[in-house]
């Protein structure tokens, strides 16, 4: 398999490789990366350690000493080379969550900065965001933190030219077509529009994580008295989104 094309295989240290689908946001890119992960883990192959899929390729963490592991880039171009990837449908058991969310004011001070830069009311952001349903492209940079994508090609934002100290957990924020949900206090770049009292990571619930990759997300518009009732029954142990199954 050359280096120039898409699928490939990279070398990522001396215990891990990175099989790379495109070089650029495309949800076409993400449900192979998808779909690849869910054939990986069916495979079981022994030397595997950990699969972290990413928006564009996904990394896969092996055993040098174990048996098999030399053998493990051959299997893998073997499995890539089964069918097109690039043309998977969306993966099987994914749930969709449809998360509260509190738009502007405190829980979204950069909502006028995002308006003026879509040439629109805030409004017109809260109407055109709330009414997006979007993919979870990946967990990472910080537990549960959740990329989740695409919006349309307008949305192609900057990130801003300064890095708040912290925005707590629950912020939504928007860049480069995606909206990230923060699931810890975190420092950010990103545009905050809003904030949900839904945790998508603690330490105090089961399951510690809720959404997965492939998973989808749509938002419901709520006031602030709403964002308080439900940050009151999540701090309580409530459970305040149930999430549906897609086929």
């Amino acid at each position: 398999m050359t280096e120039s094309r898409f699928p490939r295989i990279v070398d990522a240290g001396d215990s891990a490789l990175m099989v790379l689908f495109g070089d650029s946001l495309d949800m076409a890119v993400n449900r192979a990366v998808m779909a690849f992960d869910a054939a990986l883990r069916a495979a079981d192959w022994p030397a595997v350690e950990e699969i972290t899929p990413g928006i564009r390729g996904l990394l896969l963490r092996f055993d040098p000493l174990a048996k098999g592991a030399a053998e493990l880039r051959e299997r893998i171009d073997a499995l890539l080379d089964e069918r097109d990837w690039l043309r998977s449908e969306p993966v099987a058991g994914r749930r969709l969550w449809r998360l509260p969310v509190h738009y502007g004011e405190e829980s979204g001070p950069d909502l006028e900065h995002v308006a003026e830069q879509l040439g629109c009311d805030a409004q017109d952001v809260i109407r055109e965001h709330s009414g997006s349903r979007l993919h979870v492209l990946m967990l990472g940079f910080a537990p549960g933190c959740a990329y989740l994508g695409a919006l349309p090609e307008r949305w192609d934002l900057p990130r801003l030219d300064h890095v708040k100290p912290e925005v707590p957990p629950g912020s939504l924020s928007v860049a480069v077509r995606q909206t990230v949900l923060f699931a810890t206090p975190i420092p950010t770049g990103w545009c905050t529009i809003g904030r949900t009292p839904f945790l998508s990571f603690s330490r105090h619930q089961e399951p510690w994580f809720y959404l997965a990759p492939g998973d989808e997300v749509g938002f419901e518009v709520i006031d602030q008295h709403r964002f308080r009732e439900l940050s009151e029954a999540v701090a309580d142990g409530e459970s305040i989104v149930t999430p549906e199954t897609l086929e």
